[in-house]
């Protein structure tokens, strides 16, 4: 390192964001996460024995990854090496290669690299990783805001061990802006600030867990926030409300959150909570998911959880996607609004879709199973004249419109597919079939 890298790393660590300046040097400073990196953990062990295999970080933003990474680098003796997986190419990838062979070969010394960001890793980039990681000239560590299991090749992680960081817990945020005010050393205490413990209560809550968005509004809070009379800046619950304007929705329309959210809203209508499902479809039209892609998926619901329990719940979301498509939004949330609270309110049954899922095996285990002659087609070139349709009876001749006959093929025979639940209109399904076989019997 010459002078001028030495100085322009001084004045990056002093200019550097406040969230950036707090991350902790040794593990005992790092906040939350105790259920990896608590000291019977191996984490902990294999980070202070300096015993490190590959590892996948995965989790959140502001839960603590790059920290993590960090706090690696400064106790391990390997060499450690970082890389963005949005900028790096791959002769950035071949010269950490390269220094990593040297580093074995001449010094016997590992080397650790670190890949922020490693999902946005393509599968060749990925793949070119994997034989140094298997040989060991490489200790990798990859960084994601996205499953891992979805996004990174399986043979990396196949050779690596996945650990998923949560969301800070309240009092982990409540800590980290009390030093971020307090700190003299990396923190703001310079500018001899104080923090209400209301201003605290609302930060840590409407972070969500995102420590890095809690401790910019601090910073935000405290250098624009005149000193009063005592001399001190002080940090509001009003401050601290106008540094963050709005409640950030953590949901990404690619990623985890979008699934679980999306999975969320089924769930509830399926369960009958129309609060629940309203919370969730205001959180996806809050984050901008499109609307179309929402009414799709209550138009399975609708079928696959209401079924003919109450047959109109289909029509209502067939006609909200309809309609939203034509109106837009914003109007277009009432129509979802109505859909979906219909949905979530009526009688359930998922009869239709086990029905359709047994025939579906019963078709694959019995794939020669034939039409029962009475019912095929005798009109189909001269088909009569084998016999086909003989002995057919036409169920609008009988009582009630219904004659009892063999429809299954004869393999099939007396196999149930379609169970009949008790609730809503199926109540009513299930009467007026027991009552028609049963008088057709007689």
């Amino acid at each position: 390192m010459d002078l001028f890298d030495y100085m322009r790393n001084t004045n990056l660590e002093k200019d550097s964001p406040l969230a950036a300046r707090l991350r902790p040097t040794t593990l005992d400073e790092v906040v939350g996460q105790k259920h990896i990196i608590g000291k019977d953990k191996l984490l902990y062990r294999a980070i202070q024995a300096d015993k490190l295999s590959s590892i996948l970080f995965y989790g959140p933003p502001g839960t603590g990854k790059t920290t993590l990474a960090k706090v690696i680098a400064n106790t391990t003796s390997a060499e450690f090496t970082q890389i963005n997986a949005t900028i790096a190419g791959k002769k950035d990838m071949e010269e950490v290669v390269a220094k990593a062979k040297d580093n074995m070969g001449m010094y016997g010394k590992r080397t650790i690299l670190f890949v922020d960001e490693i999902h946005r890793f393509n599968k060749g980039q990925q793949d070119y990783l994997l034989p140094f990681v298997e040989d060991g000239t490489l200790i990798l560590i990859g960084a994601t805001t996205e499953n891992p299991y979805f996004e990174v090749n399986g043979a990396l992680i196949s050779r690596s061990i996945v650990f998923e960081l949560k969301p800070l817990e309240k009092e982990d945020v409540k800590e980290l802006c009390r030093r971020a005010v307090y700190d003299r050393e990396k923190g703001m205490g310079a500018y001899n600030a104080q923090i209400d413990e209301d201003a605290l209560e609302f930060l840590s809550d409407i972070s969500n867990g995102d420590a890095r968005a809690a401790l910019n509004a601090v910073e935000l809070g405290v250098l624009t926030t005149e000193p009063e009379k005592d001399g001190k800046i002080h940090i509001t619950l009003n401050v601290a409300s106008e540094c963050i304007q709005k409640r950030v929705v953590r949901y990404d329309k690619t990623g985890d959150n979008h699934y679980d959210t999306i999975s969320a809203f089924i769930k509830s209508m399926r369960g009958s909570d129309p609060d629940a499902a309203l919370f969730y479809l205001a959180k996806m039209l809050y984050a901008g998911e499109s609307v179309t892609f929402i009414a799709r998926r209550m138009m399975i619901c609708a079928s696959e959880d209401v079924g003919n329990a109450d047959p109109m719940a289909i029509t209502v979301a067939v006609s909200a996607a309809q309609a939203v498509e034509r109106v837009g939004m914003p109007e277009a949330q009432i129509i979802l609004s109505q859909a979906a609270t219909y949905i979530a309110t009526a009688p359930k049954s998922n009869s239709a879709c086990v029905g359709i899922e047994e025939a579906m095996r019963a078709v694959k285990e019995t794939k020669d199973a034939s039409v029962p002659v009475h019912l095929q087609d005798a009109h189909y070139r001269g088909a009569a004249r084998l016999g086909h349709g003989e002995g057919y009876k036409y169920a609008h001749d009988y009582p009630n419109h219904y004659v009892s006959q063999q429809y299954l093929p004869y393999e099939l025979s007396g196999k149930e597919f379609y169970h009949i639940s008790g609730n809503g209109y199926e109540k009513k399904i299930r009467e007026h079939m027991k009552r028609i076989r049963e008088e057709a019997s007689h």
